[in-house]
């Protein structure tokens, strides 16, 4: 008995291992690098860059939230700045294309941001507006604390910003996030069983709005079913917490324009405990509250967040 049920483990953890591999090969192969590298320390960072559309126009950068990479924000806003903006996004270490240059300790969104900047100092970047989506708020609220030069302003979308009661995460970062168990959590159960919920996933994101039907497509979402870039992201999401209680209370240090809009139907990243609170503790501060909508409001007034971008950088 005991060994046919050995035997039976031992099946399903090589099936698991073989789908991962099949997944993992898949989603690269659908979507291969898009954009350029720049060489850092320890690695590559990947982004994309529409380069400038006309002498003196603004640098718009976007930093992508969790389980997510350039793709998603890129592919929405590209297409309405790009004659306007040069426009950047970026895959955070870990993700997308890029290495996570540093193992572990990478997870630190202050290094995140430091990585960061290194790269845009690299393409001859001197100032920025900045749009993040959710767990980039962090990323993007370090910049601008310690490069007031280079980050002219901040548009947070459902950012993460402040800490949140509970402390609690989705459950499956925790085993996922461990040095050795996040290895093989990751490649015998998590990437085979997410691959088959990849769509009611997606679907929960974004409620109570739909998804657009091409979403995992032009997203790129299955690339973020590698095992690297899964226990990146796990990591990633569980020193959060720590991150931003250590770091609100400077957020009052912030002097450019700070502009936070989110939807009051966001179960995911709340309303009120994370853009309320910076809109009000930056200087220059300013909220937009969108009803009735939940995580992802740049899908829904993306048109109304472009203009907003292009102002803060008119500034």
């Amino acid at each position: 008995m005991f060994l046919t049920a050995l035997g039976l483990t031992g099946t399903l953890a090589a099936g698991g291992w073989t789908a991962t591999g099949f997944v993992s090969a898949d989603a690269e192969s659908r979507h291969p690098p898009g954009g350029r590298f720049v060489a850092l320390p320890n690695g590559r960072l990947h982004l994309v860059d529409t380069g400038l559309p006309h002498e003196g126009a603004p640098t718009i950068l976007l930093i992508h939230g969790a389980s997510s990479h350039h793709a998603d924000l890129f592919s929405v806003f590209a297409p309405r700045l790009r004659d306007k903006a040069r426009v950047i996004a970026v895959d955070r270490p870990g993700h997308g294309w890029s290495d996570r240059l540093g193992g572990r300790e990478m997870a630190d969104p202050a290094r995140q941001a430091d990585a960061i900047i290194a790269a845009l100092g690299e393409i001859g970047v001197t100032r920025a507006t900045i749009i993040g989506h959710s767990l980039a708020g962090a990323v993007s609220t370090r910049m601008a604390l310690e490069r007031p030069d280079l980050v002219g302003g901040l548009v947070l979308l459902g950012a993460v910003t402040h800490p949140w009661p509970g402390k609690k995460i989705t459950w499956y970062y925790h085993p996922a996030s461990q040095p050795v168990l996040g290895a093989l959590f990751s490649r015998l159960v998590a990437i085979p069983a997410g691959s088959l919920v990849l769509e009611s996933s997606i679907a929960g994101v974004f409620e109570p709005q739909s998804a657009p039907r091409d979403y995992a497509r032009t997203a790129q979402t299955r690339l973020v079913l590698r095992p690297a870039s899964f226990e990146a992201n796990a990591l990633d999401v569980k020193v959060m917490y720590d991150f931003v209680d250590a770091q609100w209370p400077r957020y009052r240090e912030l002097a450019m324009p700070v502009l936070a809009i989110a939807g009051d139907r966001d179960t995911i990243v709340w309303t009120d405990i994370h853009s309320r609170a910076i809109a009000a503790e930056a200087r220059d501060g300013r909220l937009i509250v969108l009803p009735g909508v939940g995580h992802m409001p740049y899908h829904v007034v993306p048109d109304l967040i472009a203009h907003e971008a292009l102002a803060i950088a008119a500034r």
